[in-house]
Formats: C-alpha cells, structure tokens, sequence
C-alpha cells in the first residue's frame, strides 16, 4: 500500500511529487526547503535552516506513520560546504542519539537562491 504525505505546494501536481511516500516500512522524504507558506524562512542563517528542514521531514515521517527513531539515512545538500559545521550541529542536536547514515554534500545552488540547504530523509519503521 502506497501512503502520500503532501507539502501544501502548489507545485505538487505539476512537478509531481509529495513531501513523503511510504511503501511498506519504508518511507523517504523528498528535498525539503526551508519554506514556510511559500516564503524563505530564516534567510542568512543557515544553522536555522537546516534545523527546519531537518523538522519538517520529521513531521512529514510521523504523518506517514513513523517515527525519528525509524530515519536511517540523511542527506545535506549545501550551498557553500565551507560552512558544514552550521548545518552538522543543526543535524547533532536532533540526531546524536538516533545517528542515522548521514552525507553532506555541496550543489551548486536551489531553486531559490535564498536556500542555504535542502535536506533529503529515508525511514524505515520496524515490524511490529
């Protein structure tokens, strides 16, 4: 059974795509921008961001029936990867105890030039 999570964007249907799909036990996260009612939230701060990011797809896991201890796998797309260690303390304080496989990885820019990060999250949720 096939489980979507919607984002609330207007571009879903065009582009083709929801926040999350669950198949099964697994759920993945698609790229998640720090958006907030179609505005760039916390411009300049990336730290921020990533921290929004990274709690929007929570949520968007716990809609599809998961939980943070379910995530196995992150993924950190920056900017500028001289500024890693923003983004990895924002990753540190949500994920110490959990440690899912993480990878940071530097593009060459988003959609919006205000986005610093757009992160990326897989789950699996355990049989129960």
């Amino acid at each position: 059974m096939r489980k979507l999570v919607g984002s609330g964007s207007h571009l879903e249907n065009t582009i083709g795509f929801s926040r999350a799909c669950k198949i099964g036990n697994q759920i993945s996260v698609s790229g998640t921008a720090p958006l907030e009612n179609g505005k760039t939230v916390f411009i300049g701060d990336l730290y921020k961001q990533t921290r929004y990011c990274l709690n929007l797809s929570i949520k968007a896991i716990e809609e599809a029936g998961g939980s943070a201890q379910d995530i196995i796998r992150t993924r950190i797309m920056l900017t500028d990867i001289q500024a890693w260690e923003q983004a990895a303390a924002a990753h540190g304080e949500l994920f110490c105890d959990i440690r899912p496989a993480c990878t940071l990885v530097e593009v060459k820019g988003f959609i919006n030039p205000e986005w610093l990060v757009e992160t990326e999250i897989d789950a699996v949720v355990a049989e129960v």
